[in-house]
């Protein structure tokens, strides 16, 4: 039994997590948030409520813990407040291990809304430089391959979004004169991969790298082309100074519809990611390294190919 505390344990990727954790039926969960909950039903499961303001209530909180996931939106911690306190307290608490709120890339170039991670990355390898104080490792998936399926295919709590490689539509947007590799990876298997990490008995690896398939951007165009009808879809290239410019010379943008924007913070927004998705693949910023692949070698990762298939095959 593993005493667990999720921070920020309401969100997509922490909720299909928490399932798997809960499913596994051996755990105590803590779920921090900041909102109030009512007593969850679920064997195990706790929630306390807090703004992560204070070490000394996230000390009080966490004693006993064995592991703490985080899962806070980077973007809504400015200066790494949050973070910072909170694995601070982890450390004073005697928490034995800690995953900062990382979940996706291997670096933040061109990526402004995760450079709050990169302060926290930072952070954790300042307080280890002389002694490990605390264990920890940056689980990193590349892209979620459920965020590009059909709502309620592939996973309870992740909702589809909209993005540059548009597998409901059939196209695709990408950067002239580079063909970069990206990493997908199903949450199913990210979940399963952190449901065998709080219970593996060797040490942590700092980068905790998960693969579920890597491939060139061309052949995943390929491939969801083959998958989605076998007809070549319309590639819109776009030049790297262009974007940087801010002149996206396409027909379409995906649309990031967040709630509570208005509509000009919405389309202002939607640029803002689709310029930095095209220009991370200058650093390849979503392909991942394999960690994790290698220390669970008993574990077999769904590839993509048959995660479309899954998900997309025979849909018109």
């Amino acid at each position: 039994m593993v005493k667990i505390a999720m921070a920020g344990g309401s969100g997509q990727i922490a909720s299909e997590i928490l399932d798997v954790l809960v499913a596994k039926m051996k755990h105590e969960i803590l779920i921090l948030s900041r909102h109030g909950h009512a007593p969850d039903p679920r064997p195990g499961v706790t929630w306390a409520q807090t703004d992560y303001s204070s070490v000394t209530e996230l000390t009080a909180l966490l004693k006993g813990v064995d592991v703490v996931l985080s899962f806070g939106a980077a973007h809504e911690d400015v200066g790494s407040v949050k973070q910072r306190a909170l694995i601070d307290a982890s450390v004073a608490a005697g928490v034995k291990r800690f995953a900062p709120n990382e979940w996706s890339t291997r670096n933040f170039d061109e990526i402004p809304w995760y450079a709050e991670k990169g302060n926290v990355r930072a952070y954790l390898a300042e307080i280890n430089k002389d002694k490990k104080v605390i264990e920890y490792t940056l689980f990193q998936p590349g892209f979620i391959t459920d965020y590009i399926a059909p709502p309620n295919t592939s996973s309870k709590h992740i909702s589809p979004l909209d993005i540059a490689l548009d597998l409901p539509n059939r196209r695709a947007i990408v950067l002239d004169e580079i063909d970069p590799h990206i990493t997908l990876t199903s949450v199913k298997d990210v979940a399963e991969v952190v449901a065998r990490a709080v219970e593996f008995e060797g040490e942590w690896p700092v980068v905790g790298g998960m693969v579920g398939t890597t491939l060139k951007t061309s052949e995943f165009i390929a491939l969801a082309e083959k998958i989605r009808g076998g007809k070549p879809w319309p590639i819109t290239t776009l030049k790297e100074a262009d974007i940087r410019a801010g002149d996206i010379k396409s027909d379409w943008i995906p649309m990031m519809n967040v709630k509570g924007l208005a509509q000009e913070q919405i389309e202002f927004f939607s640029k803002m990611v689709l310029t930095g998705f095209l220009l991370c693949g200058l650093h390849e910023s979503w392909m991942v390294s394999d960690e994790w692949n290698r220390l669970l070698k008993d574990y077999e990762f769904e590839s993509l190919e048959h995660f479309l298939e899954r998900t997309w095959g025979g849909r018109p």
